[in-house]
């Protein structure tokens, strides 16, 4: 099969597709044929070496959307031919799901929403399982105000979208042409970039890792919530401040799921790339201003 690599860090040129044994699922496992999966900027930073693994050949791809294609050892619950999605976890492995199929945990699947294309049913996991996790932390009461920045990108709108849900009162932060979009996701209050709140706000989702700054905006006592590990700035004022990493959680992902089928999660893809050009995918993912997952899709 077909798989997208990366043999050396740098810049897209490093991304390179070869022939690779098609994967067979362990106990456990489910083999999905993908149909199609999302660049994120997780896999850029795999690429220039953020992670480490030099001197390996590293598999790129998280997300993915597909059908299942082989069921290992002891998995119940799932059946050959089911259309599915999927976080596959993890920096450094030798395949990603930016391949013609992938392997992932049973537990890390979910149902495919059945109302999205598989192209916009794969830019949900990671983004998704993100955004979710980090209203989550937030733990705040219905009412209580949260401020969400890099509020138009891929994660930062559906963090508007789950904290609208939960009841908070979203104020985003984007670019100053972005309002109409963020309003439209559920916000209730708009500060363009370079610009703060009026008045502090209970909780800060930081999609854009503005650290600091973000955390000024924060009242005494509030909550602050790190996408990046290790990237949160230190506490003050009795602020929680909270560093939060995506892991794999089908329960969590078929919940997300539900809420697309619903109508009330909307998800946003830029453009599809064919897998044959992911090393294009990579240039155009360095790119400002993307509004939406670019993702891969196979034959």
């Amino acid at each position: 099969m077909q798989a997208v690599v990366v043999d050396g860090f740098g810049g897209p040129e490093q991304v390179r597709i070869v022939e690779v044994p098609v994967p067979r699922p362990g106990a456990g496992q489910v083999r999905v044929r993908v149909r199609a999966a999302g660049v994120n900027p997780v896999d850029g930073a795999v690429r220039v070496g953020v992670f480490g693994g030099a001197g390996q050949r590293l598999g790129l791809g998280w997300d993915v959307a597909g059908e299942i294609d082989e069921l290992g050892e002891g998995v119940t619950g799932w059946s050959v031919g089911r259309q599915v999605i999927g976080l596959h976890y993890g920096p450094v492995k030798p395949l990603g799901t930016h391949a013609e199929y992938a392997v992932l945990d049973a537990s890390a699947l979910a149902p495919a929403p059945a109302t999205a294309d598989t192209a916009a049913a794969a830019a949900l996991p990671l983004s998704g399982l993100t955004a979710g996790r980090a209203v989550r932390l937030l733990d705040l009461a219905p009412g209580s105000s949260v401020l969400v920045t890099g509020a138009a990108g891929i994660v930062g709108g559906l963090a508007v979208q789950l904290a609208a849900r939960a009841g908070l009162a979203v104020t985003a932060l984007a670019g100053e042409g972005d309002e109409e979009l963020v309003r439209s996701l559920g916000a209730t209050a708009f500060v363009p970039r370079g610009g703060a709140p009026t008045e502090p706000v209970d909780g800060v989702i930081d999609a854009a890792v503005l650290g600091e700054e973000a955390l000024g905006f924060v009242r005494d006592g509030g909550v602050y919530v790190g996408l990046r590990p290790h990237a949160a700035p230190a506490a003050q004022r009795g602020i929680t401040v909270v560093e939060q990493e995506v892991a794999a959680d089908g329960a969590h992902l078929a919940e997300l799921s539900a809420l697309v089928d619903e109508g009330a999660l909307t998800l946003r893809v830029a453009r599809t790339i064919p897998l044959a050009d992911a090393a294009k995918a990579h240039a155009e993912l360095a790119e400002p201003g993307t509004r939406g997952r670019l993702v891969l899709t196979t034959s």
